[in-house]
């Protein structure tokens, strides 16, 4: 290696001098070619020895590796043979170990298979004991709750029964009363009762008359007609008629055909009780107006509120009644309210009527005010007189007695002209 560094120093050495030469530009070209050939000949002496060495140092590198791999075979073969007797020892003392191990674990498994049997009798002990306990309350529980239950229980199947027997009692009740309403004449005294009971309770008995012929030439009796004055006191009342009616059959039908929901069979229902209310209210109109006897217009009752409802949603009904029958068509409410309304107007009638006899005892109290008052005013003059002699009477008796008392405190013996003199005052006090 130190001569190959110096093969290489001698070169760039000559190189530089070459180099330096060439700058420097001295010589003649004779020089220069007898330095070129110096310069290659150098060059080729130095590659020579270049090869030369580079060959030697192959060679020894060649040498010296093969020593090496010697060396590292001789090592590896040491080391391989004291791994081999390392890991054969690992491999016992490794064996002795899981022995060792293994003894250890079997026993420990041992100790604990003999405390999980421990554990599980011991468990098990507990679980009877827990279980007889558990079964003992829950059979003292179930006893006393189904005891309980079946109480109720008990009680509950007598209330059921009572019920049903209700129920069967309610059951036949509603076919009675549906009996009752499928029957037209027992639904019209239904809504004769209900009208009736309506005209109690708002109107005096004068007011109102049942079953009344209102029409002259004819002996249509109308259920009830209202008492309204007539023009003057002397005259007869104006009967103002009202008849209940009730179209069973036709509102039964439209109530099924809401519940079926048929659009056809509502509208076919629904015409089918218009119709009906039509034909009433002519009925009641031909029979029972009569004017003047009777007001010129009457009064169709409704008994049930669904009914008139369903009737008062067509407003163009509601009008034609009016219209062409003078009928007023109504429900339980809507009469009660006209009902107070005629009770305020015949409230109001009755103080017209009693307004002369008021003017009577007005103008009676107002003589009788007018004797009072001259009796009174003599009455006062005579207290005026009573009192002015009451003044004048304690006046003078209160003078007298004050002379009386300085008299006594003086205490002493009175002289026969003084006792005169009281004498004459006393004589004076009785004659006042």
């Amino acid at each position: 290696m130190k001569m190959e560094l110096g093969i290489l120093v001698l070169s760039i050495l000559t190189l530089g001098l070459v180099l330096f030469i060439v700058f420097k530009k001295q010589g003649s070209t004779s020089i220069s070619r007898e330095i070129r050939y110096l310069i290659d000949g150098e060059f080729l002496q130095n590659r020579e020895e270049l090869t030369k060495n580079l060959r030697e140092n192959r060679l020894e590198i060649t040498q010296s590796m093969e020593r090496l791999n010697e060396v590292l075979a001789r090592k590896a073969k040491e080391d391989r043979e004291e791994l081999r007797a390392t890991l054969k020892d690992f491999q016992e003392s490794f064996s002795k170990n899981v022995i060792a191990f293994n003894e250890l674990q079997k026993q420990n498994f041992e100790r604990l298979n003999q405390k999980q049997d421990e554990l599980v009798k011991t468990t098990e002990l507990k679980l009877e004991k827990m279980r007889e306990t558990v079964d003992e309350k829950l059979h003292k529980t179930l006893e006393e709750r189904l005891g309980k239950s079946f109480e109720v229980v008990t009680e509950q199947l007598l209330k059921v029964q009572k019920g049903l027997g209700e129920m069967q009692t309610l059951a036949s009740g509603v076919g009675d009363l549906k009996k009752v309403l499928s029957n037209v004449k027992t639904s019209g005294v239904l809504g004769e009762i209900q009208l009736g009971n309506i005209l109690e309770q708002i109107l005096a008995p004068e007011q109102y008359d049942a079953n009344v012929k209102t029409k002259k030439g004819s002996d249509a009796l109308v259920e009830f007609a209202i008492k309204l004055p007539g023009k003057s006191y002397s005259s007869g009342p104006v009967y103002l008629p009202v008849d209940a009616k009730f179209p069973q059959e036709d509102y039964a039908r439209l109530q099924s055909a809401y519940e079926a929901g048929d659009p056809l069979a509502i509208d076919t229902s629904l015409r089918a009780l218009l119709a009906s209310v039509k034909k009433f209210a002519k009925d009641i109109s031909q029979r029972y107006i009569d004017p003047p006897h009777t007001t010129d217009f009457g009064i169709m009752f409704l008994p049930f509120e669904g009914l008139y409802a369903e009737v008062t949603r067509h407003p163009e009904i509601i009008a034609q009644l009016q219209r062409e029958y003078k009928i007023i068509l109504t429900g339980p409410t809507t009469l009660a309210a006209m009902l107070n309304s005629l009770q305020m107007g015949f409230k109001t009638l009755a103080i017209q009527k009693r307004s002369s006899e008021v003017w009577e005892i007005l103008a009676s109290v107002k003589k009788e005010f007018s004797t009072f008052g001259t009796v009174l005013e003599k009455a006062q003059k005579k207290i005026n007189e009573a009192d002015k002699e009451i003044n004048k009477l304690v006046t003078t008796r209160t003078r007298m007695l004050m002379s009386k008392l300085r008299k006594v405190e003086q205490i002493e013996p009175s002289e026969p002209e003084e006792e005169e003199e009281n004498q004459e005052e006393d004589d004076l006090f009785k004659i006042q």
